[in-house]
């Protein structure tokens, strides 16, 4: 692959997990603040609805694109190791593949999966709730700050 055409897909990584990490970032810093502030059954469903809402072509293409993205760039800098940008372009692959799409399946798809079967209006829902509310945040914060690393590895390979 040549020069130019590694340093467009890089770009278009970088940018991918940034977009990503932006996502990640609203929902961490005002978006459950402002479910929570709802009443219980409110903020079940709207959350609820959220997470049907956001499996679309157009989200999961960004979010599942930029995950196939970095597999490909990572793998091709490990059979250029000597490449002086191969180590941070692995470090963004490892970032984003581990800390955003494996988190993502792991912890919160299932807290979502258990959302989804509460109904709002149910005393369960009260108690499920306030545990997603913390446990679901915490793991999207991890999964935020790994999708801005990767892309500020990604970042840094341009240079």
């Amino acid at each position: 692959m040549s020069d130019r055409m590694q340093n467009i897909l890089i770009l278009i990584s970088a940018l991918g997990c940034g977009l990503v990490a932006g996502v990640f970032f609203a929902f961490s810093t005002f978006v459950m603040d402002a479910l929570a502030r709802l009443p219980t059954s409110q903020g079940i469903s709207a959350m609820q609805s959220i997470n049907v809402a956001v499996i679309n072509p157009l989200f999961m293409g960004v979010l599942f694109g930029a995950a196939g993205l970095s597999l490909y760039l990572g793998y091709g800098a490990i059979q250029h190791l000597g490449d002086p940008r191969a180590l941070r372009v692995v470090a963004g692959a490892g970032f984003y593949v581990i800390g955003a799409i494996l988190v993502t399946m792991a912890f919160n798809v299932p807290l979502n999966n258990a959302l989804a079967a509460i109904d709002p209006a149910s005393g369960e829902g009260a108690a499920v709730w306030a545990d997603y509310l913390q446990n679901w945040t915490s793991w999207n914060n991890v999964r935020g700050l790994a999708a801005l690393a990767a892309s500020g590895a990604f970042i840094s390979a341009l240079f």
